[in-house]
């Protein structure tokens, strides 16, 4: 699927968690949602980017954004990861990689030379609508967090 840009509606998606629940788009309606993908839960940099979504709660908290990430770990996988981190917010289990083409998160990566398929570290910020306000792909993991804030100062 092509990239999602500012003003699309976020397609839905219903996945297990970590806890074993299902979480959905819907549940997030009337309050704007952090959505974000990343490749592998407990690597350097997926341990980056949700320790600072993790740190940033209370910020986004106040500025009514909930935040939830997504990886193609099985919810042991994403149980072991949230403990070891005490992350706090849902981390959904997306094996089939079909929210992450959903969302345009899942394509073409090379690494030492190397081209194969994977998740595409992206973060998109939706509105109390279901509408995206802001994309990210490739963003950096230390990254996530000040974009989801400079689009809100800026609104």
């Amino acid at each position: 699927m092509a990239e999602l840009k500012v003003g699309d509606k976020a397609p839905s998606f219903s996945l297990n968690d970590q806890d074993g629940k299902t979480v959905s788009l819907a549940d997030f309606k009337g309050r704007k949602l952090l959505l974000y993908f990343y490749p592998k839960a407990d690597t350097p940099g997926c341990t980056k980017q949700a320790c600072s979504v993790r740190d940033a709660a209370a910020e986004l908290k106040e500025l009514n954004v909930a935040a939830v990430g997504i990886s193609p770990d099985t919810p042991a996988s994403q149980r072991r990861f949230d403990g070891k981190h005490h992350l706090d917010f849902p981390l959904l289990s997306d094996p089939d990689h079909e929210v992450a083409q959903a969302y345009g998160a899942w394509g073409k990566k090379s690494m030492y030379g190397k081209t194969y398929e994977g998740i595409i570290r992206s973060s998109f910020l939706i509105d109390e609508k279901g509408r995206i306000m802001q994309v990210s792909y490739k963003v950096k993991p230390e990254d996530t967090v000040p974009r989801v804030k400079e689009t809100l100062n800026a609104g």
